[in-house]
């Protein structure tokens, strides 16, 4: 029987190169690029067990790329905005110029229910998995989404209204990938 591992350096083998560029190619730098793909790797090599057939690989793992890249983009975005757990790094970055879109993340936050706000803290900012939102509060997946998308949905809206904001780029959440 074949090891993960094994099957892994199978699969990937002949389309190593490619994956890479792709992962450098949707990051900003060529490190993060590295980066991106190596953390891809180690998650592949984690749910390799649930990959059926070979021949879907290259878009398997393409997908999982994507989400990687997505989820890091997401937090990234998140942590401009609201510096948690009092660190002094978090800090300094919420001063001077970004002061005010804390102070509107947090108020924006504030106004969603409590469901809505657990689901887009765990998801947007803390990085779980929508899977891991619903096992830790019993709910289904799909129920756990619909959370998401009403939270961000309430919150494009606060923006605009509220803030007057309407470049979605510039908001607390832009799309499904803030």
């Amino acid at each position: 029987m074949e090891l993960s591992h094994q099957r892994l350096r199978r699969l990937l083998a002949p389309i190593h190169d490619r994956g890479l560029a792709f992962a450098r190619s949707v990051c900003r730098s060529r490190d993060d690029g590295d980066d991106l793909f190596q953390e891809a790797l180690v998650r592949a090599l984690d749910k390799l067990p649930s990959l059926r057939e070979d021949q879907a690989f290259r878009g398997w793992l393409y997908r999982i790329i994507i989400n990687l890249h997505r989820n890091r983009t997401r937090r990234a975005f998140w942590r401009r905005f609201l510096p948690l757990g009092g660190d002094e790094a978090a800090d300094d970055r919420a001063t001077d110029e970004n002061v005010g879109a804390v102070e509107r993340a947090r108020i924006a936050l504030a106004t969603l229910g409590p469901e809505q706000r657990e689901a887009i803290v765990l998801h947007d900012i803390e990085g779980w998995r929508v899977e891991e939102i619903a096992e830790l509060e019993g709910l289904s997946v799909s129920a756990v989404k619909s959370r998401l998308s009403r939270g961000r949905e309430r919150l494009r809206d606060i923006y605009t209204r509220r803030f007057g904001i309407h470049d979605h780029t510039t908001s607390l959440v832009r799309g499904e990938t803030p």
